[in-house]
């Protein structure tokens, strides 16, 4: 067995090494993968092997930096799978392990032309990220994401603000799809809202993605009940500028203001656009409030807890689901978010609800996305809104926030 290790490690550490599939029973120990793959990648800048490891139902990729790359290979030969297929720049080899532990090798010389005693030289692994599509790519400078902390010094993201990078980036590529069926003012800069901006990270990103990486120029409001939020959001944008006015002859903030307020205060506010990410419970309805007294064209908001309908939401027909309190619970969540998106629709609006952002990041991740249209809500919507009211036997809270914005359309649309 010592044979095994020893011989086939050294090919899988090879600058020469292109790739190996393990397949087969297993002889040494038991393991749920049913197949396993490795190639070499270039991540960061540095050599790594990537594994990937799949079962019946999933599979799942890991990178290894080269110079730790023996731990887990030392993990792969010993689940012992019965054959291995590999290539290198110079030769095929397939190898097997027999039932009694024992190695056979079968190369085949690749024909590429140079003699022997100057073999080809290898090619260079994959860039590991060179298909991606990102609005802040990772190893690129971005003097913002370098400010907040999510960069290091090499550009690349630090590993605990990995889910933050992300949502930020799936954000902004959900809202750069949007644009595309949005008039921009050329008179104006364009007027963004965001709902509920908290630590400000989404408010400062988009604010910088349009005005530095799309060249529209915006003016983005960040509205939040928590005053002490607001000063530190206020305390971080000078901070912005001061780190980079070196880089730029315009302010990285310039168009950017903080405003401590309930959401849904603002009057005569103008906003093109409204955001709300992980606004709490009836704060995202009031979000969409003040998207639509605003006459905003585009509303991306993703709701974060639901109570409003918690207790008083039943049906008898659903029982099964009201016994169980996390059910009942994803059943209230569930109906909030249909309520928001019927209205919307009754409004004008073309919306659609989806996943934003993978669940390993963050819990909450259903969007909101509405659009508005000049064309008047097909009565469908209405009667789907009310069969649901009545279902449920509820009143939902964004129709009495809406008030006389949504009640006389509604009346004159069920009218007979």
């Amino acid at each position: 067995m010592l044979g095994y290790f020893s011989t086939l490690m050294p090919i899988f550490l090879s600058p020469h090494f292109l790739c190996a599939t393990f397949a087969g029973p297993q002889r040494l120990q038991k393991s749920p993968y049913t197949r396993v793959t490795i190639r070499p990648l270039i991540l960061h800048d540095t050599p790594h092997l990537s594994l990937s490891y799949f079962t019946d139902k999933q599979d799942i990729t890991k990178n290894f930096p080269l110079t730790d790359a023996h731990l887990p290979l030392n993990d792969l030969l010993a689940i012992g799978f019965a054959n291995i297929h590999i290539r290198t720049t110079t030769e095929e080899i397939d190898a097997r392990l027999t039932k009694k532990h024992e190695l056979q090798l079968a190369r085949k010389k690749i024909d590429s032309g140079p003699l022997p005693d100057h073999p080809p030289a290898p090619p260079a692994p994959v860039p590991h990220n060179r298909a991606k599509n990102l609005p802040f790519p990772d190893g690129q400078p971005n003097s913002l994401l370098s400010a907040l902390g999510i960069l290091d010094r090499n550009n690349h993201v630090r590993p605990t603000m990995r889910s933050k990078y992300t949502q930020i980036n799936e954000f902004l590529k959900l809202l750069d799809h949007a644009l595309a069926d949005l008039p921009i003012p050329t008179d104006r800069p364009l007027a963004l809202l965001d709902c509920g901006c908290g630590s400000a990270y989404l408010t400062l990103a988009t604010h910088h993605f349009l005005n530095q990486s799309k060249k529209i120029p915006a003016r983005v409001l960040g509205i939040d009940i928590n005053e002490s939020l607001i000063a530190k959001c206020a305390l971080r944008a000078e901070s912005l500028d001061s780190q980079t006015s070196s880089s730029s002859t315009q302010p990285t903030t310039a168009n950017l203001e903080f405003l401590a307020g309930q959401i849904g205060s603002l009057q005569n506010a103008q906003a093109d656009i409204v955001l709300a990410l992980h606004a709490c419970d009836t704060a995202t309805d009031d979000a969409i409030v003040q998207a639509i007294r605003s006459n905003a064209r585009l509303l991306m908001a993703v709701p974060c807890c639901h109570k409003n309908l918690h207790k008083s939401l039943h049906a008898d027909a659903l029982a099964p689901l009201h016994r169980h309190g996390i059910l009942h619970q994803r059943l209230a969540d569930l109906t909030t978010d249909a309520f928001r998106a019927l209205i919307l629709r009754i409004l004008g609006y073309k919306t659609d609800v989806l996943e934003f952002i993978s669940s390993e990041h963050t819990g909450r991740n259903l969007m909101i996305r509405a659009i508005k249209t000049p064309h008047p809500a097909e009565s469908h919507f209405i009667r789907d809104y009310l069969d649901l009211k009545k279902f449920f036997h509820v009143t939902p809270y964004l129709e009495s926030a809406l008030g006389s914005s949504f009640t006389p359309l509604f009346e004159k649309q069920t009218s007979p």
